[in-house]
């Protein structure tokens, strides 16, 4: 994972290199491997190297087409790049020459052609273009800015972009809003600052003349049902797509690591990853592990079982001693790219740890629970009128979620809905909203006089309706796993690797096993209560039992979000709170505070004392 920017002036004005390098110098952290500047008149292009394939070595970018003259700059590791190359009649090229050598066969349509995580710019001088894309998924990150007239830039991180002197450093309050009511995946195209815009996954932008256009150029479409003999034929069909995937995902230049949780997807991602790694002869995958020594804690449990993955060298971040941690994990949290991130404690603590061993790659299977999501199936079951299948699911559920009181109550508003006149459900489902959208009202820690400034009811609308799950099955299929919590996320996961150098790679988002996915039938994503059931027996002997068949989710990662809360809590004390005290009242969530101490109340003081951090931050770079 590399960084990328780019300038471009109108003609008249050349580019100076002081500018170029002030602005590649903050990408330097996430590229550690050597940073190059192309320049040519009116445009300069920049990338800081994070070489994390064998082919990412040897290759330098910016590269020029010296026949074209067109330059790229790349932050890209394409998936299955050997198919591409057959296609293009070249080989042993590197994924960003292959990308611009797929630019000058296909033109824009070469979008058609890519597959796997990057954000690219090409240079045409032939008629005066720049063409900038992102990849479908949006595991890169590509923020852009323009002046009509007068300056085009984009750049990996909108840090690199205020470097410039004609980027203005204003902060956009509205996000600031969304930050404190979590309405993060608001839209994707904001940033925390005015006139920085972030370029969404699968979209595409070009610059000419001064002039910009933007456009998605893909979009997944429904796919037809796939209809197997039995459910070991599509357990296998799966884990060949599946293992594509993670093979695909090896490629590096040196020794792969990779998260591991108590969970199934990480769980699965490891066991197959150690799995290709023993049959090419290659070392031990290593393992990243946060846990406790409490003999009672589930995930903990469950993570030891993990570790009994053949072939892996597991690694331990235990919560108990943190103190070796601690104080980088502090900075780190207080230095990240966007507010958002604070609660990316755990993944951090991961990060750091595979940092100090020297890891430059993390497998990861944050998005499992996506691309392997499932329709409600007691209510699926109960809308075709069967009754014993919604039964037994219904019963299921409760053993997986061990005994939750609250999911009967869930299954019986699913019969409700099931056997309910379709207008009295959009009635009460519409009131139901209208509820929620006025109770977030009452309880918002914003200033009255701000949340109007920036039309705060407006904007927890237009996040109601973006986030809000599509009207038939095959739309929520494509949505659950491309939704916009999940692009949101897998930002927050590029941005708090990039601060430790480290390129995160999730085989759950590979365009295939996505497309596989869509074409299961529901009972292949849940059986009897157990979700991903697929998954759990494409597993059968490569991933131990006991996380196979475990039972609920629980996790770590609120424990250490609160011991970086205390010092979070503690900071307000030594300095005065003038940046966030124009959004949000400190007595207002201090007096609430002291009469609940829920996770809720205690996250808003946590997030009033990173925000005035963050700000205070802001304004001196400004």
């Amino acid at each position: 994972m590399s960084g990328i920017c780019g300038l471009v002036y109108p003609e008249g004005r050349t580019v100076e290199h002081r500018e170029i390098e002030a602005v590649l110098k903050p990408l330097e952290r996430r590229g550690p491997d050597g940073s190059h500047v192309v320049m040519d008149c009116t445009v300069a292009f920049g990338h800081a190297s994070l070489a994390t394939t064998p082919e990412a070595v040897i290759e330098t970018l910016p590269l020029s087409h010296a026949p074209s003259g067109c330059t790229i700059t790349a932050d890209a590791r394409l998936d299955y790049p050997e198919e591409l190359a057959e296609r293009l009649g070249v080989t042993n090229n590197g994924d960003g020459e292959l990308i611009l050598l797929a630019y000058l066969k296909w033109g824009y349509a070469c979008l058609d052609h890519l597959r796997g995580d990057f954000a690219f710019a090409v240079h045409d001088p032939r008629d005066g273009t720049v063409f900038c894309a992102r990849d479908q998924v949006g595991m890169r990150q590509l923020i852009w800015h323009h002046q009509p007239g007068r300056l085009f830039a984009f750049a990996t991180e909108a840090q690199a972009l205020l470097e410039h002197p004609d980027v203005p450093c204003e902060v956009n309050e509205a996000r600031v809003g969304d930050f404190f009511e979590d309405l993060e995946a608001h839209d994707l195209s904001s940033t925390f600052f005015v006139g920085l815009n972030k370029l969404p996954p699968a979209h595409a932008i070009f610059v000419r003349d001064g002039e910009i256009r933007q456009w998605r150029y893909w979009q997944a479409l429904p796919q037809a049902l796939l209809r197997r003999p039995d459910d070991q034929s599509y357990a296998e069909a799966f884990l060949d797509v599946f293992t594509g995937a993670v093979r695909t995902r090896l490629r590096c230049s040196g020794p792969v690591g990779s998260m591991l949780s108590g969970g199934m997807d990480s769980g699965s991602v490891v066991a197959v990853a150690a799995q290709l790694l023993n049959q090419r002869g290659d070392t031990p995958l290593r393992t990243y592990s946060a846990l406790q020594y409490d003999p009672d804690c589930i995930e903990s449990k469950a993570i030891r079982a993990a570790m009994q993955i053949d072939h892996i060298e597991p690694a331990q971040v235990r919560l108990e001693e943190l103190d070796a941690y601690i104080g980088d994990l502090v900075r780190l949290t207080r230095e990240s790219g966007e507010p958002f991130d604070i609660h990316m404690a755990l993944p951090r603590a991961v990060y750091l740890a595979a940092h100090r061993a020297g890891a430059k790659v993390m497998l990861d299977g944050v998005g499992g629970d996506t691309t392997l999501g499932s329709e409600p199936m007691v209510e699926w079951y109960l809308k075709r009128g069967r009754l014993l299948a919604a039964l037994r699911e219904a019963r299921g559920e409760q053993r997986f979620w061990r005994e939750d009181a609250d999911r009967w109550a869930d299954h019986a508003r699913s019969l409700v809905r099931a056997i309910a006149p379709k207008g009295w459900i959009a009635a009460r489902q519409a009131r139901y909203r209208e509820h929620k959208l006025s109770e977030a009202a009452v309880v918002s820690p914003l200033k009255p006089e701000f949340a109007a400034r920036i039309d705060m009811p407006g904007r927890r609308r237009e996040h109601a309706d973006y986030v809000a799950p599509g009207a038939d099955f095959q739309s929520r299929q494509i949505e659950r796993a491309l939704h916009p919590h999940v692009v949101v996320a897998r930002e927050r996961y590029d941005r708090t690797a990039a601060a430790l150098a480290i390129e995160p790679r999730d085989p759950f988002l590979d365009l295939r096993v996505i497309e596989f996915c869509q074409t299961l039938p529901q009972s292949q994503l849940q059986h009897d209560g157990w979700p991903k059931i697929i998954l759990r027996r494409a597993m059968s002997g490569l991933l131990p039992d006991a996380v196979r068949w475990r039972r609920g989710k629980e996790h770590l990662g609120y424990h250490l979000v609160e011991a970086l809360a205390e010092g979070a809590q503690a900071g307000l004390t030594s300095h005065k709170t003038e940046h966030v005290n124009d959004f949000v009242s400190l007595q207002c969530i201090a007096s609430r505070q002291k009469g609940d101490q829920s996770a809720k109340r205690i996250d808003e003081l946590t997030k009033f004392g990173y925000l005035e951090g963050w700000l205070k931050h802001v304004n001196a770079c400004n």
